[in-house]
């Protein structure tokens, strides 16, 4: 009898790891902002099921194993209430790759979504399908099909960075919950009138064959930058940097991309700290690239390129 019971608990542990979760994601939720007349608590379980989801769901049909799991965070600030169990949100999501040979992680996303609407009633289930996005209630839906959305995001730009275009079948599936978003008057972030930096626009430009050059730099700026450094620094800053001017190239001839704009965004330190061990010129030639893609910033370049 306890042969067979050890045997139980091998099969089962071996089941679990067969089917190991991609994502090793932190949700944390600031509920500062919303008034006392509703019970806190309520936020703190909502925590809870947001982080057994994200880690519990299976996001593709690869295996991994511990260390192999996305590292990701996502902050969601609540603001007001618009009714009763419905919440005005806004989230920041952040993930990031492990660099080879280094402990060190590099961001793969560090965005803010400011268009987060959702209701939610203490313990009702958190759930996701493929093939129903927007669920019975299109403002319940909307909370699990956002964060459903990030996932495939995240996994999408990881496997960019390992693979030329791996990330592809992720990006589609992120484009089948745009398709199938829940709707209603108080849903924002799904079309493309609804502003020039939200997920449809994000996703169209990850999907759209027009813009394939920017899985080629995600790549080369990982897998011939990054992952390089550890064995030969002094090539992979040159790789990095003709990988930015691919990146600047193709920012010319499409200005104002929203992928573009959410590069730099999440990776404006991480540059600036590849940039200062450039020779003078190419430092130069790097403040340049960077003053470019991201105008907004150009200060915070030159101070710290100077």
């Amino acid at each position: 009898m306890a042969k067979q019971i050890c045997t139980l608990l091998f099969l089962c542990l071996l089941g679990r790891l067969a089917i190991a979760q991609e994502l090793q994601a932190r949700v944390t939720i600031n509920a500062s902002a919303i008034n006392n007349t509703v019970d806190k608590k309520i936020f703190t379980t909502l925590q809870n099921q947001l982080n057994d989801f994200l880690n519990g769901h299976k996001w593709s049909g690869d295996s991994y194993k511990a260390n192999e799991k996305v590292a990701c965070s996502f902050l969601l600030e609540l603001k007001s209430i618009v009714e009763p169990n419905v919440y005005s949100a806004s989230l920041i999501i952040q993930a990031a790759r492990p660099i080879y040979g280094s402990s060190y992680q590099s961001p793969l996303l560090n965005y803010q979504d400011q268009d987060i609407t959702f209701k939610y009633i203490e313990y009702q289930p958190i759930e996701f399908n493929d093939n129903h996005v927007q669920g019975t209630d299109p403002m319940v839906g909307n909370l699990s099909a956002i964060f459903a959305y990030y996932a495939y995001t995240i996994l999408g730009l990881d496997y960019d960075s390992f693979s030329p275009k791996g990330g592809d079948p992720f990006f589609q599936k992120a484009l089948n919950i745009i398709n199938n978003a829940p709707e209603s008057s108080n849903i924002k972030g799904w079309k493309l009138f609804d502003g020039l930096r939200n997920r449809y626009w994000t996703n169209e430009n990850l999907v759209n064959n027009k813009y394939n050059i920017i899985h080629d730099v995600l790549y080369s700026y990982y897998r011939n930058g990054l992952d390089s450094l550890s064995t030969n620094d002094t090539k992979a800053r040159k790789n990095l940097l003709q990988t930015l001017i691919k990146l600047q190239a193709f920012n010319q001839e499409n200005s104002g991309t929203a992928i573009v704009q959410l590069f730099m965004q999440s990776k404006s330190i991480e540059l600036i700290g590849i940039a200062k061990n450039l020779p003078f010129d190419d430092k130069a030639r790097a403040l340049d690239i960077f003053t470019t893609l991201d105008i907004s910033g150009a200060q915070k370049y030159k101070d710290a390129l100077k």
